[in-house]
This record gives structure tokens, C-alpha cells and sequence, in this order.
């Protein structure tokens, strides 16, 4: 058990249909969470919890990310994302992530060497880039690279020490760049390109991404620093979709790469990591029609239209978002330091000004998160919406990385195995093949009209 939670003595009383009675232990965090901890109560009772989505559940207990949506506050390891976004890089927020303190200046310069000596990929697993499709997308190219990658990085899939796994993690976050950069470039059709020994984390990401045989893509300050804070933002959050499958798969003790594959898979989904690329769907639709901001938040109020308002609201933040606050005005200096023509980007200004004025949406705690700002700033730095939620991942690495590791140290771990309320038919009796009319055909599975006479006969 974690050493910060305080398990205290007192108890919930739960009592079920039978008349029994059952006190469960009250579980508080250091941030005065409160919890029923019901570990005993299918053993003690035969019952379990219904809790469909998981909304009212706690997964597990981790000391990497504090969240409370209520207030806006977001933490890592303790510290306010707003420190963190003023005074650190995306690696010594990864370091902070995934080993609990913040780097000291030899920790800090040690890991960026690492980084930097493992930002190559064997030139035979570059091969391998051929064998996808050149219009595959970038996300399924990057889940299983990362998969690939595990047989030339880690052959024996054990992680028997400290510094075999830091060895690892400098690896995955330093070729999971290569990897997306690569991914893209062959997905267009042009030279992957390597990275290169003198240019910092984002930088070198960016080159890989934009620089072509004997033209080098050098990003200005501002490109740079948005794409820092866009990453560090994005380091964790808790036990969102994609960090609860890698935790989920890891329980299993799936070796790392495994694990964060998994994770790859799960952000891809339009709920999760492909939200932002939702945002810049809506404003380009929205310049396209020709509707101005005011038209299209009309429609978003009449509910029977079915038009939604993307990288607004959050399922967490019940206010601003603290993130969407920070990237709102990396958003602002990257727009005003670039001559950018792309009337999506002005169309999300004014959505963002007409809709904080609105009592509509005020009322209903819709304001901007972080996707709405992210979308904006990776299609100014010309990353195509396709690999938005690539970049996500890249951001979201040293999250996954330190959620498995936290799965991984600790020895009283158990694989995660959630139970059901089973809603099916009840028992049965079996049905001949050649009894079975048509009253008894499988639900949903279609069989095209011009083969039905074929079959039957």
C-alpha cells in the first residue's frame, strides 16, 4: 500500500436486501479523498459494485497525478501544473513523473545524454516502415513499432533492474519521437529522416518531422515552446482511458513496450487522444459552410440538431481546465509570432470569445479545454490533424512509463480482473443446426439477399 494513504479505522455500513450488514474500511488519500474500500465485500457477501464506465470507482492508489475538477487543480508528484509549465522541460517533467523528484542538474544532464544516444533506430527495424500501406495511419504504425521495437531493445522482455529500466524508459521517450516522425514521412511518401546528436527533445522532433535531404527545418522560439508545454501537459493525467489499459495490461506483467502499445491503442479512440483532431474537424466544417461563430452556436443550443460543440467541457474539470488556461496563451504568442493564413484559426477565436460570453454555456460549465487549445497550436506548427493524437502519445509516454513502473515495484500487485452482471439468456438447450429456422438466426449478422437462396439450399 502506498505509504502516504492513511488507512484509518472507521468504517461504512452497507446493508444488503437479506438484512445483513457489512462494514467496509473508509480509505482517505492525502488530499482528504475519500473512498469505500470494498476488496472483502464479493468474499464477505457474494455482492459486487455496478459501476458501468467506472465513474465512481478507484482503480488503484498511485502517487503520481493529483486531479480535482472541482477546483481546476491538476499536480504532478505534488507539484502545481502551473510551476511546472513555467519552470520545466517536457524531459525534466518526464523525469518527475516517473521517478518522484525533480531531476538534479547531474540527473538531468545524465538522462538527456541517454536520451540523446538512443534517439536512433537500427536501420533494419527502419525497414519496416516499408511494409505498412503509404496511406496507413500514423497511430497504427506507432502502436506496433512500439511492439517491434521490444525484440531490438529488450530481448529477454525482463526488466531485472534500476538501471535496465531507466535504460528502457529514456529508449521508449526517445524513439517514440523517431518513430512518429518516421510514421509520418512514410505515410507522404518522403526520406526518413535521422535525428540529429545536437538539437534538444522538441527540436529534434520537429526536424525529423519537417527537414528534408539538404533543407533543414530549423522552428522558431515560440514553435518550440508551444510544443514543449503542449508535451508536458500532456505527461499524465491520472487514470484516464489509456493509462488504465496500460495499467490494466501491465497487472498481467506484460513486459513495457507491451504495455504502452496497448495504451497507443487506446488513445486512439475520438473520446480520448483524438479529441483535438474533433476540434479542427468542427472549424473547418464551420469555414466550409460558411456559418459564422454565432450561427454555429445557435445550432450547438437546439438540441435537435445534434451538433456539438468539440474542445469544450471537460468529464474531470468542472471549471477551466488548468491545462486549456496555460496552452490558451502559448496559443496566443505562437498565432501572433507566425503569418499563418488558415481562417480555422481565426474562426477559433471568435468561437472562444462569443461562447465564454454566453450564459448558455457559462451556465452548463462548458469552457475551453485542452483540446480545443492544442488542435489550434499543432495545426499553426503544421502537424497534420492525423497525427494529433500521435503527438499525444509522445506527450503521454513518461505517464504510461511511470504507471507501469508504480504496477511493476510494487510486490503485493495483483492482475486486474473486473467482474460483471451477467444479462444474457439463462440456460438453454441446444438447438440441431438443421432445427434452427429462421426465428432463431444470429442477432445482427447479415447475409446479403442475392446469396440467401444459395445458402439455403
Amino acid at each position: 500500500m502506498s505509504e502516504s494513504v492513511d488507512h484509518t479505522q472507521e468504517h461504512a455500513t452497507l446493508t444488503l436486501p437479506s438484512g445483513q450488514v457489512v462494514e467496509l474500511p473508509v480509505v482517505e488519500g492525502t488530499e482528504k479523498e475519500r473512498a469505500v474500500d470494498i476488496a472483502g465485500l464479493r468474499q464477505k457477501t457474494g455482492y459486487i459494485t455496478l459501476d458501468d464506465g467506472y465513474t465512481n470507482t478507484g482503480s488503484c492508489e498511485s502517487k503520481i497525478t493529483f486531479i480535482d475538477g472541482e477546483k481546476g487543480i491538476l499536480r504532478y508528484r505534488g507539484y502545481p501544473i502551473q510551476e511546472i509549465a513555467k519552470r520545466c522541460s517536457f524531459i525534466e517533467t518526464a523525469q518527475l513523473v516517473i521517478w518522484g523528484e525533480l531531476p538534479t542538474p547531474e540527473e538531468r544532464s545524465y538522462f538527456s545524454d541517454i536520451l540523446t544516444e538512443n534517439s536512433a533506430l537500427p536501420e533494419d527495424f527502419r525497414r519496416h516502415f516499408a511494409g505498412f500501406p503509404v496511406h496507413a495511419h500514423p497511430m497504427s504504425i506507432l502502436s506496433a513499432m512500439i511492439n517491434a521495437l521490444q525484440s531490438y531493445d529488450l530481448p529477454n522482455m525482463i526488466i531485472d533492474s534500476d538501471e535496465e529500466f531507466q535504460r528502457v524508459a529514456a529508449t521508449l521517450i526517445s524513439k517514440v519521437r523517431t518513430i512518429a516522425a518516421a510514421a509520418y514521412k512514410s505515410s507522404i511518401g518522403e526520406p526518413i529522416m535521422y535525428p540529429r546528436y545536437d538539437l534538444r527533445y522538441v527540436e529534434n522532433f520537429l526536424h525529423m518531422m519537417f527537414s528534408r535531404p539538404y533543407r533543414d527545418y530549423v522552428p522558431s522560439a515560440e514553435a518550440t515552446a508551444a510544443l514543449n508545454l503542449f508535451l508536458l501537459l500532456h505527461a499524465d493525467h491520472e487514470q484516464n482511458c489509456s493509462t488504465s489499459t496500460v495499467r490494466m495490461v501491465a497487472s498481467g506483467q506484460a513486459n513495457l513496450y507491451a504495455s504502452v502499445a496497448a495504451g497507443v491503442c487506446a488513445l486512439w479512440g475520438p473520446l480520448h487522444g483524438g479529441a483535438n483532431q474533433a476540434v479542427m474537424e468542427m472549424l473547418t466544417l464551420i469555414r466550409d459552410s460558411g456559418m459564422t461563430a454565432q450561427d454555429y452556436l445557435a445550432r450547438v443550443k437546439d438540441r435537435s440538431t445534434g451538433i456539438r460543440l468539440m474542445g469544450f467541457g471537460h468529464r474531470v474539470y468542472r471549471s477551466f481546465d488548468p491545462r486549456a488556461l496555460l496552452l490558451k496563451d502559448a496559443c496566443d504568442k505562437l498565432l501572433n509570432s507566425m503569418n499563418i493564413v488558415d481562417p480555422r484559426l481565426d474562426i477559433a477565436r471568435e468561437l472562444e470569445e462569443v461562447a465564454l460570453a454566453d450564459d448558455y454555456f457559462a451556465s452548463r460549465k462548458l469552457y475551453p479545454n485542452v483540446d480545443f487549445y492544442s488542435g489550434i497550436i499543432l495545426t499553426a506548427l503544421g502537424i497534420p490533424t492525423e497525427m494529433f493524437t500521435v503527438v499525444f502519445a509522445i506527450g503521454r509516454m513518461p505517464g504510461w512509463i511511470a504507471h507501469w513502473k508504480e504496477i511493476h515495484d510494487n510486490p503485493a500487485s495483483r492482475i486486474y480482473r473486473p467482474r460483471q452482471i451477467y444479462v444474457g439468456s439463462p440456460e438453454r438447450e441446444w438447438v440441431n443446426r438443421f432445427q434452427r429456422d429462421k426465428g432463431n438466426t444470429t442477432q445482427g449478422f447479415i447475409i446479403p439477399e442475392e446469396l440467401r437462396a444459395k445458402l439455403s439450399s
